[in-house]
Formats: C-alpha cells, structure tokens, sequence
C-alpha cells in the first residue's frame, strides 16, 4: 500500500513492475493476432475472461484478501471492469477483425497518455503538468509517429474499424482516470475475479447471438490464450491497476508509448517481421518521452 513503509525486495518490485507491464502489454497484440485466425474476437475474450477468473479463484482464499467493505467499491470495480474487458479489449478486437491490424490498434491507443494528460485536470481539480511534461508526451507520441512512418503498418483501417479502435481508447482512458478519481483500493485479486467474471457475464451472451463460438484448437490457438490469460489478463492487468493505485495516472499512461515501438521488436523476435532504423530511433524517441513524463510527475 501506498504510504506503507516497504521492505527493499518490495521496492525493487515495483521498480520492475512498470517494466513488466509494458513488456506483457506488448506481446498481447502479437498473440491475439496469433489466435484470432481460430476464432472469432468475442468467443476469444469470453474463454479468456472464464479462464482468467478460475485461475485467479484460489487467490480469494487467502487470508490477507481485502474485499471491499462497500456498495460504491463493488460498483466501481464492476465499472471498472467493464470499461476495460469489455470496451476496452472487445472494441480493439472487433477492429481488428474488420480489418485494422494489431500494430495500428496498437499505435491508436498510445493516445491514451494525450488524452489522461489532457482530461486529468478536470477529474483531479489539479492544474494539468508544465511544460516538461507536455515535451514528454510530444516526444512520446513522435516516437509513436515514427514507428508509424518505418513502415507498412497501418494496413487496412476501414472507418468502422477506425471508429471501434477510438471507441476503445475511450474505455481504457476513462477506465484510468475513474481509478485515480475514486481512490479506492483493491485486492489484486479480488479485483481480478470481478473485473474477469463481469467481462465474462457480458460478453458470453454477446458471443453466443453474434458469433459461432468455434474454436479450432491448434497449437498457436492453445499458445495465444495461455499467453493472453496468464501474462495479459492475470499479471499485466493486475499490475496496471495495482500502478495507478500507487502513482499518478498521465506518468502510468506514459507507459503506454512504449508499447507500438516494443511489439514491433517482439514481432521481430517472435514472428521474424523486419525492423527498420526508423523503428529504432521511433523507439527511443519513445524511452526519452517517458522519462520525462515520469521526471516531471515523480
């Protein structure tokens, strides 16, 4: 807890943890690019959802598990959940099935530190950051531009799928600012089964009336929703939330801009998809931008 005196293990962890977070961030896009081929995007989520709710289960039992102690916190776990799981990854996957690819997807919701910079003020009352802070985040996003303009990799962005991705973007920006506005803290996971078993109750019946909910259960499919569940799901979302409950929302968000440049590392790593100097330099145009997010907002 935040304001708790913290042993130095527990210091380094959470040094680390932003880390983690945009490196298991990233790799999603590549998986979920990975399994959709086997499946339709709802059917993926709702079986994502259902696992990721059995798997964190056991952790309820626990004997230091904080359960919230009113309405109001129930509610906003539930809305929570809700703008995540299912506007949040449901918009971004229905996008990508109508054409728009995980890189675009990817590179479109790295307006989300432009967005919380821009709206945090009116949900903090708090005068927004100074100069070097909007520098961090124009840096951050010409990284992202860069990256952009490397390659082919937009692809096919269709307006419906154009106007889902911003749809989605809108969820995890306002999902960010309503946890740094309540203020409420929650067991990582207590909030997780919430979070999973809302998704879940939502986009079950979704799947069932608009798609087959087939499944062909091919090595890359089983591969694609361990990843998603486990590294995605349990460890990057549980950090995420566990991060904004700790520090300030745009310097959470910044990390954001990490992601477009390193999933396409990982593309190359994992899928042997070439990279330019370009996407370097948009890279570290991207590191150098965070850096001075997270200087003006320490």
């Amino acid at each position: 807890m935040a304001g708790a005196i913290e042993t130095p293990l527990v210091r380094t962890f959470w040094r680390a943890a932003p880390f983690v977070f945009v490196l298991f961030w990233s790799g999603g896009y590549s998986f979920a690019k990975l399994g959709l081929p086997h499946t339709e995007p709802l059917t993926m989520l709702t079986l994502r959802y259902g696992l990721a709710a059995l798997l964190l289960a056991p952790f309820l039992l626990r004997r230091a598990a904080r359960w919230p102690g009113t309405a109001r916190h129930w509610a906003a776990l539930a809305l929570t959940g809700f703008l995540i799981q299912c506007v949040y990854f449901g918009l971004a996957y229905q996008a990508m099935k109508l054409g728009m690819n995980a890189g675009t997807t990817a590179i479109v919701m790295a307006l989300q530190p432009i967005l919380v910079a821009a709206l945090s003020p009116l949900v903090t009352g708090r005068p927004g950051g100074g100069r070097l802070l909007w520098l961090g985040l124009a840096l951050g996003f010409s990284g992202v531009l860069t990256v952009i303009l490397s390659g082919d990799s937009l692809g096919p962005s269709p307006w419906g799928a154009a106007f889902l991705a911003l749809a989605a973007l809108l969820g995890i920006t306002l999902a960010t600012l309503f946890e740094k506005a309540h203020g409420m803290k929650t067991d990582p996971a207590v909030g997780g089964v919430v979070q999973y078993l809302v998704g879940f109750a939502i986009l079950a019946p979704a799947a069932y009336l608009t798609e087959t909910m087939r499944i062909d259960w091919t090595p890359d499919f089983i591969l694609a929703i361990a990843y998603l569940v486990i590294a995605n799901s349990i460890v990057s979302i549980g950090l995420y939330i566990a991060l904004l409950q700790r520090g300030d929302a745009t310097r959470i968000s910044s990390l954001m801009y990490l992601v477009p440049p390193l999933a396409l590392l990982l593309a190359w790593a994992i899928l042997g998809e070439a990279i330019t100097p370009f996407t370097l330099l948009g890279f570290a145009l991207s590191v150098a931008g965070v850096w001075l997010v997270n200087r003006q907002t320490a």
